[in-house]
């Protein structure tokens, strides 16, 4: 408590305060650039070109993708996102700096050249970064435990920039470190740097909105009060909230063995089937929809897809774009899934109102991008905060919460982020969770078993103040020798009597897979002060200690501050 009172006493700090709106003003400029070039400038003029050059410019973009990752950035990963929320729970949150440059470059080759990603990722990555960087610039006027509200207002930055939807920037960044949580510490912070992006960025590139199609239908007829909210409607969110559900599950475990493989398989192999793929798609869309729209993050793709009717169209549309993000994730494209998941969620969305002949089924298409954007992220609140300030229709505000609850509960705990934890711990539980190796004494003076009770108490008693020694022969662990137990021994026997004849064997012995919660359990289950830990074979390894216990969370204290 007293760590989280001086966590939220910094978050109102007027140094931190006007360090998070600098934070923010930088994010925005370096946003409208990543995005004037990779949309405006490249992804366009691809567009224009032949059938053939389109089939080529998905692999063409990613090969320069992983180049510029390569040379410029010194092979580092094509992670942006994730890299957020892996910083957000490290102790010392890290995103050097010097990777942004490629980062970005490998996000306009990625995106410019037809990748299925979202503009979001490179700009959460360049939001968090620099958050970081000017904590570390101005380290004299900041606490070491400040970096990550830094780091979490210019993530919220890069959302609401690239999105112009400042509050659904400020909701995710502190949704999306967990799955079933929030962290409130960085709010304020990131309330200035999210308005200050956005003041920035629609100052430099103006306010037209991200999917402003979306908004055009009503709720049942008429609607413009978010309580002119009708029985029918509800009940189409319900059934889209458990299709959108089922569906954003499958896609995350989609996402996550497509990950996984880029550990797994060299990038040649990759890259060449992501290249048949994505040339596949292009022609197969080209074919049935008459517009490429595998290509590009997936803005085309809703705005098509919201005027359609025809029920196999649309779910070919599913499945093309579900290919084409899995095929430039394989082959080590660089952006983000939030646009991805928009765009299947509006697809879903149009599916079950033409299946249901609503009488909106723009109503639809808005309620499926928050349902299946909340269920593949796990961040229901910034999905359903993202289509009241995308659209700006109120009235869906009811029916897309209905939808994004139900998604959460039939999703699961799947996820598309890589690093996200179900949820927040204190400062003691996160000490729990610690692996037994933090606090394991190995330098351990035992006693033999042969030994004296004599020699027991003269040398570890008396000489070391040991009131508990392990009890070892050769390596092997065969309990512990007590003084408590000195009791059942008379003074005259200590020189006869063996340490092994009055040892307690009856105690429990710790792994070293253990965590400290584990050996806390143990230890006071039976009542002791010293833990032994040994191997599957029995081997001695070392001891862990009531003090040891202790002394783990004052260094850890101390560390914090």
């Amino acid at each position: 408590m007293q760590n989280f009172r001086r966590t939220f006493g910094a978050a109102r700090n007027p140094r931190l305060l006007a360090a998070s709106a600098a934070t923010g003003v930088i994010v925005a400029v370096l946003v409208a650039a990543f995005e004037t070039v990779a949309l405006h400038i490249v992804l366009e003029r691809v567009l224009e070109q032949h059938l053939a050059v389109l089939a080529l410019a998905p692999i063409l973009g990613i090969a320069a993708s992983k180049l510029v990752l390569r040379t410029v950035g010194g092979d580092t990963s094509s992670r942006t996102a994730d890299e957020y929320i892996r910083a957000f729970h490290e102790r010392h949150p890290s995103i050097p700096m010097r990777y942004l440059p490629a980062k970005l470059l490998a996000g306009i080759a990625t995106i410019g050249g037809g990748g299925a990603v979202g503009l979001e990722g490179p700009s959460i990555y360049a939001g968090s970064s620099t958050g970081l960087f000017v904590h570390e610039r101005l380290g004299r006027f900041f606490r070491r435990d400040e970096a990550r509200i830094l780091l979490t207002a210019g993530a919220a930055a890069g959302v609401a920039a690239v999105f112009k939807t400042p509050a659904t920037g400020v909701i995710f960044a502190i949704e999306a470190p967990y799955r079933d949580d929030v962290t409130p510490q960085a709010l304020l912070p990131s309330l200035i740097a999210s308005a200050a992006s956005y003041v920035t960025f629609v100052f430099l590139v103006g306010t037209t909105p991200v999917v402003p199609f979306l908004g055009d239908g009503g709720v049942g007829a008429g609607s413009t009060s978010v309580l002119d909210v009708q029985i029918g409607d509800l009940l189409g969110a319900l059934i889209l909230g458990i299709a959108a559900g089922l569906g954003g599950r499958g896609f995350a475990w989609l996402v996550r063995r497509a990950k996984h493989a880029t550990h797994t398989i060299s990038w040649p192999r990759r890259a060449l089937a992501a290249a048949a793929v994505m040339a596949g798609l292009v022609l197969l869309a080209d074919a049935a929809f008459d517009e490429v729209l595998s290509l590009g993050p997936g803005i085309r793709a809703m705005e098509w897809v919201v005027q359609q009717d025809a029920l196999g169209l649309i779910a070919l549309l599913f499945g093309v774009r579900i290919a084409a993000t899995l095929a430039t994730i394989l082959g080590d494209g660089v952006g983000g899934l939030f646009i991805p998941l928009a765009t299947l969620g509006v697809i879903v969305g149009q599916f079950v109102g033409v299946a249901l002949d609503a009488e909106s089924t723009g109503l639809y298409a808005t309620l499926g991008l928050a349902a299946f954007l909340g269920a593949g992220y796990r961040a229901p609140i910034a999905a359903v905060m993202f289509v009241a300030e995308s659209t700006g229709a109120a009235a869906f505000v009811v029916p897309a919460l209905v939808a994004a609850a139900v998604s959460q509960v039939v999703g699961g705990p799947s996820s598309v982020a890589e690093y996200q934890r179900s949820k927040r711990m204190g400062h003691l539980e996160q000490r729990f969770t610690l692996p037994l190796s933090s606090i394991l004494t190995t330098d351990v003076l035992t006693v033999p078993p042969d030994a004296t009770v004599s020699e027991f108490v003269y040398m570890h008693v008396l000489g070391r103040r040991e009131r508990v020694v392990p009890v070892v022969s050769g390596s092997q662990y065969l309990g512990m020798a007590e003084l408590s137990r000195l009791s059942s021994v008379s003074r005259d026997q200590w020189e006869t009597t063996s340490v092994e004849s009055m040892m307690a064997t009856d105690l429990p012995a710790g792994s070293p897979s253990w965590t400290v919660r584990d050996a806390v359990v143990a230890m006071e289950g039976a009542d002791i002060e010293v833990l032994a830990v040994t191997d599957n074979a029995g081997n001695f390894i070392g001891v862990v200690t009531e003090d040891d216990v202790v002394r783990l969370g004052e260094i850890l204290d101390e560390t914090e501050g």
